[in-house]
């Protein structure tokens, strides 16, 4: 019998149990029926930031950003990649550290563009400044939760 994950639905925030071998499948959410995956990086805010990270089985890998950060608009179009790449063994997320500085505050957040990889809520790896495809893909693979 495979495991099931909770799935924390990108639209409209509902937790969905998805067994672990259907995750390539293009899970649609139980309630409003959209897919649980997009290829989008997912922008969090302070209302749905805990959620996405407590109720996810999957890692969740923050980018701790800000729209005048130069570095940080170079590394989007990679970031964006790697959520296409990636999905749906992990979520990617980012959190615009200018409208939630609360957030920035409370994870220490230095620098940017700060990378953090979180599971089962806690924060397990970060990686401050600009990464490659090939590098942000191989420091995110040993997280993935893969069948």
């Amino acid at each position: 019998m495979s495991e099931s994950l909770h799935v924390v639905c990108p639209h409209c925030a509902a937790v969905n149990r998805i067994p672990s071998t259907k995750l390539g499948d293009a899970p649609h959410c139980g309630q409003c029926k959209q897919p649980l995956f997009t290829g989008e990086p997912l922008e969090l805010g302070s209302a749905s930031f805990d959620r996405h990270l407590t109720r996810n089985d999957l890692p969740v890998v923050v980018d701790f950003w800000a729209p005048w950060c130069g570095p940080c608009r170079m590394m989007a179009p990679t970031f964006h990649q790697a959520a296409i790449d990636l999905e749906p063994y992990a979520r990617l997320a980012k959190v615009n550290t200018e409208a939630e500085p609360q957030l920035a505050a409370r994870f220490n957040i230095r620098s940017i563009p700060t990378l953090a990889i979180f599971s089962g809520g806690r924060e397990i790896a970060r990686q401050s400044g600009v990464l490659d495809l090939n590098t942000l893909k191989r420091w995110i693979e040993p997280h993935l939760r893969r069948p």
